[in-house]
């Protein structure tokens, strides 16, 4: 633990986009005691992160912008806590961490602001504001059918805080909601208010919107390839708000291109920032927003003022909301 009765302890802010972090929290409990530094743009590489980090014993992570494997971990001795925001950060080689003495702390989280972004995708979708949106803008006049949702059937795959909060949209607007994951059970199901699929395959093929909710894992990587894609409707829409890698993202780009399905709505990539050659930028039918699911006001302020509590309470030798 640092001694910051000599010296301020540096502390650096990272990926700080929108150059908000300082206006949307009070850091003044650590004036005095630190000297923070804010980056706001993306690091392209494990060296960047090194060369960048090597004199800070603080940072503080926003979501999984900027990785931490062990490799990262390993070249960065002067670092002994990293704060990330949110209590799950799979960017963060927690082993790693312990092993190397690095204290990790979270901050709390909401799961209606990721939900509430995926519904507005579904709605983007279903009406098409991706086209009607510019076409006011340029000087045209209505080009698209829109979607009605009521009697429409939403799949839900994932039925955690997340998926669940979306299958009650759904059925607020009269949808026919039915969930699938590989340990859902009927009582979680009957909780909810939701049919549960007994395969992913008959969730994809009964589906007219597909909005996934899974925590990526070994199991969940890849998930929705070619042949899932295939199953589904041509008039069903893909909509992904949990992790880019699910997703197979050239078989997305395949099928939204060759009418597969009808399009897909997306705020998470696996590689962010999403280049700006990418493909997935240039489809008619992809829907991308630059991963702003979590990214409002009220959730900025809430993980960054408990960011600030976490420095505090380690610099006072009592960490608080401790993941390693």
């Amino acid at each position: 633990m640092p001694d910051d009765t000599q010296s301020p302890v540096h502390v650096v802010v990272l990926d700080d986009y929108q150059d908000v972090a300082m206006s949307v929290a009070d850091w003044s409990p650590l004036a005095g005691r630190t000297e923070i530094t804010v980056l706001h743009d993306p690091m392209r590489s494990e060296d960047e992160v090194v060369d960048r980090l090597a004199d800070f014993s603080v940072a503080v992570a926003m979501r999984e912008r900027t990785p931490f494997p062990r490799s990262v971990l390993e070249r960065l001795p002067n670092l002994r806590l990293l704060v990330t925001t949110g209590m799950r950060n799979a960017a963060i080689d927690l082993d790693a961490a312990r092993d190397l003495g690095v204290v990790v702390c979270g901050t709390g989280g909401a799961p209606y602001d990721a939900a509430e972004h995926a519904w507005a995708l579904l709605l983007a979708a279903a009406r098409r504001l991706d086209v009607e949106i510019p076409n006011v803008r340029e000087g045209r006049w209505m080009s698209t059918l829109g979607t009605s949702l009521v009697g429409r059937t939403l799949g839900v795959v994932g039925l955690g805080r997340l998926g669940a909060r979306v299958a009650g949209y759904g059925s607020a607007f009269g949808m026919d909601v039915v969930a699938w994951s590989a340990n859902l059970t009927d009582q979680r199901c009957a909780e909810v208010g939701v049919r549960r699929a007994e395969a992913l395959d008959d969730l994809l093929a009964e589906s007219d919107f597909v909005s996934l909710h899974l925590v990526l894992g070994e199991r969940s990587r890849g998930l929705i390839g070619r042949r899932e894609l295939a199953l589904m409707k041509p008039t069903a829409w893909l909509v992904n708000t949990s992790r880019g890698p699910l997703c197979d993202e050239d078989a997305v780009v395949e099928a939204c291109r060759t009418g597969v399905i009808a399009g897909a709505a997306l705020d998470v990539f696996a590689e962010e920032p999403l280049p700006v050659d990418h493909p997935l930028r240039n489809v008619p039918n992809i829907i991308a927003t630059p991963h702003i699911g979590y990214v409002t006001a009220e959730a900025y302020a809430q993980r960054y003022t408990e960011a600030v509590a976490d420095i505090v309470a380690y610099l006072d030798g009592s960490p608080v909301r401790v993941l390693t």
